[in-house]
């Protein structure tokens, strides 16, 4: 008889994204909240989301899927202390899940106080990412309202106590910095404050802009450093030949153009040209009106964030400052399943909700993708589904637009209320997505 592979084995070697059970969980277990967050969607005018917090059965339905799960993340847009089965939930996931998984989840740390951070440990619990955005007191309350930095402070020493009370010295403490130009330059102080309080590691991402106040509060530059690398080396080019291709924006449109000006169009034609030819999307519009300066002062705030984390021992996450050109969905690559409170799966992060942003500079309306509901159909059959496994395949393609970095942004396909393609005839959303450009990071 010839012989037969197991099939967890072939299913073990195949990328996440193929194999036949989602190598990462994030579950939704409440999207209540006792903050009110500048940078939250919840807070914004347009936010379709639904208030409520996951059923026992919900989550028992997700038991077929735990014991090849390498990660369970518990959350969504709420609070997760405030679901009150959430100790029971992890309890009974670490149960069923192998050896060398882990179980985490992010908070603002408001509800952890010493017996809580026991409670959270002895029922099995990982790693916890705290939101600490600021230290300053006063810049603290007005990014996350009802926050105080002494509520920050008691959670963080009381995990670390609890971390040698409960015999878990392996258990994993960090925050969360979500950067944005009004703290930005508290970065490097804040990563010290948290390391002097027993945090071992720290994520940092951007502010996802939800609307206009949001998108002014962005660090990130809406280019790519391919592009950016591009354009400093052709105004070298042109400038040995004495000619300023930065006045490209003030001559494009004009009628008549003298020898000089010709001069300048010529260089930038040559330079579209390259770019055409390496795959590199460009916007022009974006590129000429970059702020340098900025991307220097935030360049020399990471510099400074990295060697602080360098000295505390802090494994630290910086986000890029510029798009990346060569697209990663760590989502979809890393196997993973979202499930919103009421049993909804989804993809990733930014299809898991319905609401509004203007990451790229316009308004965007994004609806979420759902393959199934776990109160009706079994977790492993709406993962091995048709729809889901055809999405999860193009997703990793990479077949789709640069909708951030093209000059006919915003376009009918993706200024819709209800997107049904993209400009390349896919039926996946993600061209305009920016998480897979590495801006956007969380704990994964």
């Amino acid at each position: 008889m010839p012989f037969q592979p197991d099939p967890a084995t072939i299913s073990a070697v195949l990328s996440p994204a193929l194999r036949d059970s989602p190598t990462k969980l994030f579950v939704e277990t409440t999207t209540n909240c006792n903050l009110g967050c500048f940078m939250c969607v919840k807070q914004t005018g347009k936010c379709g989301i639904i208030e409520g917090e996951m059923s026992s059965a919900t989550f028992k339905a997700l038991e077929a899927a735990l014991p090849r799960a390498e990660a369970l993340i518990l959350n969504g847009v709420g609070e997760p202390l405030l679901h009150p089965g959430i100790d029971t939930f992890i309890s009974q996931a670490k149960k069923l899940m192998p050896e060398e998984s882990w179980i985490g989840f992010q908070s603002n740390g408001l509800l952890i106080d010493d017996q809580r951070a026991r409670d959270l440990l002895e029922a099995g619990l990982d790693k916890i990412c705290i939101s600490v955005d600021a230290i300053t007191p006063e810049k603290l309350k007005k990014l996350r309202e009802g926050a105080e930095i002494s509520n920050l402070d008691t959670a963080l020493n009381a995990l670390a106590k609890a971390k040698f009370s409960v015999g878990k010295p392996r258990f994993q403490i960090g925050v969360e910095v979500v950067v944005m130009r009004s703290n930005v330059s508290e970065l490097p102080d804040t990563l010290e404050w948290a390391a002097s309080r027993g945090a071992t590691f720290a994520l940092v991402t951007h502010v996802l802009p939800y609307d206009v106040d949001h998108a002014d509060e962005a660090v990130y530059l809406s280019c790519s450093e391919e592009a950016l690398d591009l354009l400093q080396r052709w105004r070298e080019k042109a400038s040995a030949e004495g000619v300023d291709i930065d006045q490209y924006p003030n001559i494009i449109w004009n009628y008549s153009k003298n020898p000089a000006e010709q001069r300048v169009i010529e260089f930038v034609e040559l330079m579209k040209a390259e770019a055409e030819q390496q795959n590199i999307f460009l916007d022009l519009k974006k590129l000429f009106a970059l702020d340098t300066s900025w991307l220097a002062q935030v360049t020399e705030v990471f510099a400074k964030a990295e060697q602080v984390a360098q000295d505390a021992g802090l494994e630290l996450e910086l986000p890029k400052l510029l798009l990346k050109e060569n697209r990663r969905c760590e989502f979809v690559e890393d196997g993973s399943a979202f499930i919103s409170w009421q049993g909804d799966v989804h993809p990733c992060y930014f299809l898991w909700h319905n609401y509004h942003c203007y990451a790229s500079g316009w308004d965007q309306t994004v609806k979420p993708k759902i393959f199934g509901n776990l109160n009706e159909q079994p977790i492993l059959e709406i993962w091995n589904s048709i729809e889901f496994t055809t999405f999860r395949e193009n997703v990793t393609r990479y077949d789709y637009p640069y909708c951030s970095s093209c000059g006919l942004a915003p376009c009918d396909y993706i200024q819709t209320e209800e997107f049904e393609q993209d400009c390349h005839i896919n039926q996946e959303p993600c061209g305009s997505c920016l998480w897979c450009m590495g801006l956007f990071q969380c704990l994964r």
